[in-house]
């Protein structure tokens, strides 16, 4: 059985459940239970803390989404919309073991092709990076915290 890591966001509540051997956890956004993996455990902490801490909102959340890139089927972790369901934010998280590195930042430039995001967020459950694209400059730059929804 996985150890439940604690995390650097707000602990929540969650209904997990033991099916066989395979611990699953709910999963709000998909309606449905999903394997509870270490990286599982970062993504349902990063989605409630967007959603109940900077007021995104659930409806405007895609949670494993597959992406095309170069034709390639890729999956990201999740994708928030604005009120259009136009793109907003593309989100990516690795186990809290998983140290975040320049590779990780690339997969997600990768997935951004498909996408074309203006706001880019990583994170291990530990450290989060939040990236914005600036009109007045190429490429993207850091942020210090992540925005609010009504900031993006």
């Amino acid at each position: 059985m996985i150890e439940l890591p604690e995390l650097n966001m707000p602990a929540y509540s969650f209904r997990i459940r033991q099916s066989g051997s395979l611990r699953e956890i709910w999963d709000e956004f998909r309606k449905k239970y999903v394997a509870l993996t270490p990286e599982e455990w970062v993504r349902q902490h990063i989605l409630m803390y967007l959603t109940h801490e900077l007021g995104y909102p659930s409806g405007r959340m895609g949670v494993e989404l597959t992406l095309q890139v170069h034709g390639a089927k890729l999956r990201c972790d999740a994708l928030v919309y604005d009120a259009q369901l136009k793109p907003l934010m593309l989100i990516e998280c690795k186990a809290p073991e998983v140290v975040i590195t320049n590779n990780t930042l690339m997969q997600i430039a990768r997935y951004n092709q498909t996408a074309d995001v203006n706001y880019l967020l990583v994170t291990n459950g530990i450290t989060h990076y939040c990236f914005q694209r600036k009109t007045d400059q190429p490429g993207f730059v850091s942020l210090q915290h992540i925005p609010f929804y009504k900031e993006l």
